[in-house]
């Protein structure tokens, strides 16, 4: 856990930390139930992790209230070291009922962290690398509809999945929806409510929707 600030009251400090040693016990919990998981983990109220000996999880993870982990998939969920999945996100790879396509699953690198409220469908693989940082209610979705045949149903039709990678150092804002087939490079900046449906060349800032303007961030002031 992060050094608390000097700023804060004891009494407010007392509060962290006993929120702390409550979601660190709930933890040990997820510990001991899981085959790969490390310790000193902190889970908040009401977290649901489903087909849990698909999940890698290493030290220092933090699962905030109410998130939602569907783990099964072809190739599992991977947080990394200091991970922090916020506040009522939700995971899914596959159907809670293990019908249709089972999905890819998910890779999140170490001190990265999804804000409250996101949404992670990795039906194709997700890979999320080191100290990416992503806003309240980002919704990345790595799966497409075939839709062609009119005589057809698109339910019918089937679906298809290329991937989305996010590279390392990335900070994405609120709202964004980030699809199928796209690769965020180094260093990027997603500007809030952006609809990425393109890659992101590194260095870069994204702060239109559907054709995002880029422009450098070596030259910005």
């Amino acid at each position: 856990m992060p050094t608390v600030s000097d700023s804060v009251t004891i009494f407010d400090k007392m509060q962290i930390y006993f929120s702390a040693l409550i979601k660190v016990i709930r933890g040990l919990i997820l510990f001991v139930t899981t085959t790969h998981a490390k310790s000193v983990i902190f889970v908040g109220r009401h977290v649901r992790i489903m087909n849990r000996q698909h999940l890698h999880i290493e030290s220092k993870v933090k699962l905030e209230d109410y998130c939602e982990i569907q783990g099964l998939s072809t190739n599992g969920i991977y947080f990394g070291k200091g991970v922090t999945i916020g506040r009522g996100v939700q995971i899914r790879p596959s159907s809670y009922y293990g019908v249709g396509h089972i999905g890819y699953g998910l890779s999140i690198g170490e001190n990265s962290s999804i804000g409250p409220g996101g949404f992670i469908g990795c039906a194709g693989e997700v890979k999320i690398n080191k100290n990416v940082m992503i806003g309240p209610n980002v919704t990345i979705i790595a799966e497409n509809h075939h839709f062609q045949n009119i005589n057809k149903s698109i339910k019918e039709q089937g679906v298809y999945q290329k991937g989305i990678f996010i590279h390392d150092d990335v900070w994405i804002g609120a709202n964004v929806t980030i699809l199928d087939g796209v690769m965020i490079e180094s260093g990027a900046v997603i500007g809030a409510g952006a609809i990425i449906t393109k890659n992101v060349p590194a260095n870069t800032v994204v702060v239109d929707k559907l054709t995002p303007v880029l422009r450098s961030r070596l030259s910005h002031k």
